[in-house]
């Protein structure tokens, strides 16, 4: 099978959705011909599908988020790119208050077919406002969906599901993902939300890790394997709704359970995990289930000390070891 990269990956599935259904349009900053995005995921899609279908905008994610709300509710089909992750702080109440409750509030009546796509994460130097994991943020809100693939192919199959579904989602990719590499079929195909993937059978213990933790994890369970510690990698993929049955299936079967997310560590995506498989499966367990996260602190823009609380492969080992 061909491989691609992630962000490769995610401009294919918008360039297919765009061919395919003309109500779907982009909208962001500097996504346009002369930039192509800040990650260059939208470069070359101005050139095709001209400045009315990708649209540059200000310099304002509540504007930008807004008219996408606005856009979605009268029948089009938006995807909003918001430059940096921590930016969506400032277009909140447009995702949190608008897009996620107007289906509610108008008693079924509206449907708000929104993606709103933004890269989070640390681990390229550019300091606090521009490199936290802020996924759990959008967990908290009722009538949001929360995407997090880890490869080119979950990328592309998940985006796809997002752009035709009709409830908003909230598509989180990651910095370091973008250049990586992966199978992606050239046959279309969807991946539904709230279905898990086993990226790695094993029998010792369980490490779910979400969207660039997933690499680590894997990369951990291989140097664990040759001590003799069989690792069981599960990848949510969808964090709203979370595939709760896949995940306690497989605590079931290890008995152990190590959770890497990148966000803080308090009241974090690991947290809502922990609590899902105390509720439902704590009998299961045959040691406590242990959270390798980022403390609870600022993302530093000093390259060692950004590396110091990023989790990492010695980290999620360390944490491997203790419970089995």
């Amino acid at each position: 099978m061909r491989k691609v990269t992630y962000r490769e990956a995610l401009r294919e599935a918008l360039r297919e959705e765009m061919r395919r259904d003309p109500t779907v349009f982009l909208l962001g900053e500097d996504i346009g011909r002369y930039w192509g995005g800040a990650f260059k995921v939208t470069e070359g899609l101005a050139e095709e599908f001209g400045d009315e279908r990708v649209r540059d905008t200000p310099i304002s994610e509540s504007a930008i988020v807004g008219a996408a709300v606005g856009a979605a509710i009268t029948g089009m089909r938006p995807v909003a790119e918001i430059m940096f992750g921590d930016l969506t702080a400032l277009a909140m109440d447009q995702i949190a208050n608008q897009a996620a409750k107007i289906h509610y509030m108008f008693g079924g009546q509206v449907k708000v077919p929104l993606v709103v796509r933004t890269p989070f994460g640390a681990g390229v130097n550019i300091a606090a406002h521009h490199s936290q994991s802020l996924e759990a943020w959008f967990m908290h809100v009722p009538g949001l969906y929360v995407a997090a693939p880890s490869t080119p192919y979950d990328a592309k199959g998940l985006l796809k599901t997002a752009i035709r579904g009709y409830n908003p989602v909230f598509f989180c990719e990651h910095k370091l993902l973008y250049p990586i590499e992966g199978e992606v079929p050239e046959e279309e195909y969807l991946i539904p939300f709230g279905v898990a993937d086993v990226k790695r059978e094993g029998a010792d213990v369980t490490v779910v890790a979400t969207l660039y933790m997933v690499h680590k994890a894997l990369n951990a369970a291989e140097e664990l394997g040759g001590e003799g510690i069989s690792v069981e990698v599960v990848d949510p993929r969808t964090l709203t709704p979370l595939d709760k049955q896949v995940i306690i299936n497989s605590v079931k079967k290890t008995g152990r359970m190590v959770i890497v997310s990148e966000d803080c560590k308090t009241a974090g995506v690991s947290a809502e995990i922990a609590a899902v498989v105390a509720e439902e499966a704590i009998d299961y367990l045959d040691a406590p289930i242990k959270r390798v996260a980022e403390p609870d602190t600022p993302i530093p823009f000093s390259p060692p000390l950004e590396q110091y609380v990023i989790p990492d492969e010695k980290a999620i080992i360390k944490a491997v070891k203790e419970v089995v």
